[in-house]
């Protein structure tokens, strides 16, 4: 893995932005996770389920080099936000965690200059995956911030 502390504060970090994401969810009603405020697909709910997309197109697809279609997931990211009928916070988030999960996993006997293959992007070393991940869930944080301000607010 990752040599300590640098490799460790990373993981850290992302851990934090994942954890962070996952809590904008925390205390709302199923209406107000749905809820649209922009003319984007952005939603509380539809973050969360972006997230999951993330996960696995970074952690399965880039290191697996299984396709999405195999993995379960859209072809595109815009189609991760989507939220069905049948999405509640609970299995949003219980979907999220078990990516997380398995992210973890995919990463942990791997180095941070080991190469992944499976990104359409070509052959990234694991070190920008992990920075690549930390950058977009920093990204939706902020998004989810300001979303939630405006439902609780």
């Amino acid at each position: 893995m990752f040599a300590a502390p640098i490799g460790d504060q990373l993981l850290a970090f992302i851990d934090e932005q994942r954890a962070m994401l996952a809590s904008c969810l925390d205390g709302l009603s199923e209406e107000q996770a749905r809820r649209r405020l922009v003319p984007s697909k952005t939603t509380l709910l539809g973050l969360v389920k972006h997230a999951t997309f993330v996960e696995k197109v970074w952690f399965d697809e880039a290191i697996t080099a299984r396709t999405r279609a195999e993995i379960g997931i859209p072809a595109a990211p815009d189609e991760s936000f989507d939220v069905t009928d049948g999405d509640t916070i609970a299995s949003v988030l219980a979907d999220y965690e078990r990516a997380v999960s398995a992210s973890r996993a995919a990463g942990a006997s791997l180095g941070p200059d080991d190469v992944v293959t499976g990104n359409r992007r070509g052959p990234l070393p694991l070190r920008w995956v992990y920075l690549h991940v930390l950058r977009e869930l920093a990204q939706h944080c902020g998004h989810a911030d300001i979303l939630r301000e405006q439902i609780i607010t």
